[in-house]
């Protein structure tokens, strides 16, 4: 068999025919539609997603089977049902009429192929490797994943970032990282970067990448935020592209905000890639959801990087501890006792429990239980560090419960 020749067709507004309703159409048909085809679908009936949008106006939807005549006026035709009798019909029909078509159970009898695709900014990957539809996959997924994330540097110049990036690196695992976030790295010229930034990703930056760092270490050595203001401002302004490196999101207790207006009075052009936030991810990592049906409707965040007694604090504790939500403390290990007070004193019951995780999503990742009795006591003997989160309130019952019934299902 001869090698196919690769086209690149553009449908605006052009009839296509798809006969079939099944799983294999409910994946054709969106990549159909992001190309501005004019879709009629042909089947006796279809999968809730086609449904969906169908009922959105999206599809044409003619409810029967395939009838000599359907592949009339249609510039291109999907054929996937699953009667290999049907399918053959079609496809001689199309024959007939000189329209392409490609048919999903046959690919040996099919007129052309549907390579596996993806797309990265303005550039459009196909991949049809022999008709292989896994082998396929496998290799667009490897040259889109080398595209994104700058392994593969095929941008033009012109589209270069530049100015300030603010990038969240998530919770902690380098994989965690946003796609964006980990492309706009590949392509910085300087690295501005906190001790709570996924390090690992570091490690990929290549040599002539000018790596500052950001320390924040508490009670310990750190670059002051107005001097992190200044760099960011200063390396811009020299033609620089800089990617500023969090933990967690950049507007989630990250200093962000601060940094947006340092760069927005500047006049340097900013880009905000949000990131995973401990806060949810954490607690996720561990087993425990922050909401649960029927135990918890709200959670609220709180950073404890003042005591609840201290007249710096403007958190409410009287008003958390009334309610009846999750309460996700970050900054609070080296606090813990005064806050498990402050908690009980204000109404919360001491038999509230308590999940500290410290090194979330992690290798190091280590869970400790308590309640709010004796959540002091046991951080102390644990020798819990920072970085940790803690989690106070019925959820965290959900999710020792979730860990018991994984520990009895796993041989």
């Amino acid at each position: 068999m001869s090698s196919p020749y690769l086209l690149g067709l553009r449908l605006d507004g052009r009839r296509v025919l798809v006969v079939g309703g099944g799983r294999v159409a409910q994946r054709r048909v969106p990549a159909l539609l992001a190309a501005g085809a004019s879709v009629v679908l042909v089947s006796p009936s279809v999968t809730p997603a086609l449904d969906d949008l169908i009922g959105a106006g999206q599809v044409t939807w003619e409810r029967r089977g395939y009838l000599l005549g359907d592949c009339d006026g249609a510039w291109l035709v999907q054929v996937c049902t699953d009667d290999r009798q049907v399918n053959a019909a079609v496809a001689a029909e199309a024959e007939a009429k000189r329209v392409w078509c490609v048919r999903a159970d046959d690919r040996d009898a099919s007129a052309a192929w549907t390579p596996a695709s993806g797309r990265v900014d303005e550039i459009s990957v196909a991949v049809t490797a022999g008709g292989d539809p896994r082998r396929a996959a496998g290799v667009r997924d490897a040259v889109v994943d080398a595209l994104r994330d700058g392994t593969l540097a095929a941008r033009r110049e012109r589209s270069r970032p530049v100015g300030v990036a603010l990038v969240g690196g998530g919770p902690g695992d380098p994989g965690l990282i946003t796609v964006r976030g980990r492309q706009l790295l590949a392509q910085a010229d300087v690295v501005i970067a906190d001790r709570l930034a996924p390090r690992a990703l570091l490690d990929e930056l290549a040599p002539d990448v000018e790596l500052i760092d950001a320390a924040k270490i508490p009670y310990g050595r750190y670059l002051a935020q107005e001097r992190i203001n200044e760099l960011l401002v200063e390396h811009a302004r020299r033609g620089k592209f800089v990617v500023r490196l969090k933990g967690g999101d950049p507007f989630v207790f990250g200093r962000g905000g601060e940094e947006m207006l340092a760069c927005a009075r500047a006049g340097v052009p900013v880009t905000v890639v949000p990131g995973v936030t401990s806060a949810v991810a954490v607690p996720g990592a561990a087993g425990v959801p922050v909401t649960h049906r029927g135990v918890s409707q709200e959670f609220h965040v709180i950073s404890v990087h003042v005591a609840p007694d201290d007249p710096r604090s403007t958190v409410d504790w009287t008003a958390l501890a009334r309610a009846q939500g999750t309460l996700v403390l970050l900054m609070a290990v080296e606090r813990i006792a005064a806050i498990a007070d402050r908690l009980q004193r204000d109404g919360r019951s001491p038999e509230t429990p308590v999940i500290v995780v410290q090194d979330g999503t992690l290798p190091t990742q280590r869970v400790l239980y308590a309640d709010l009795a004796t959540v002091a006591e046991r951080v102390s003997a644990a020798g819990t560090r920072p970085p940790a989160i803690v989690v106070v309130g019925d959820v965290v019952r959900v999710g020792q419960e979730i860990e018991m019934v994984r520990t009895e299902r796993v041989p």
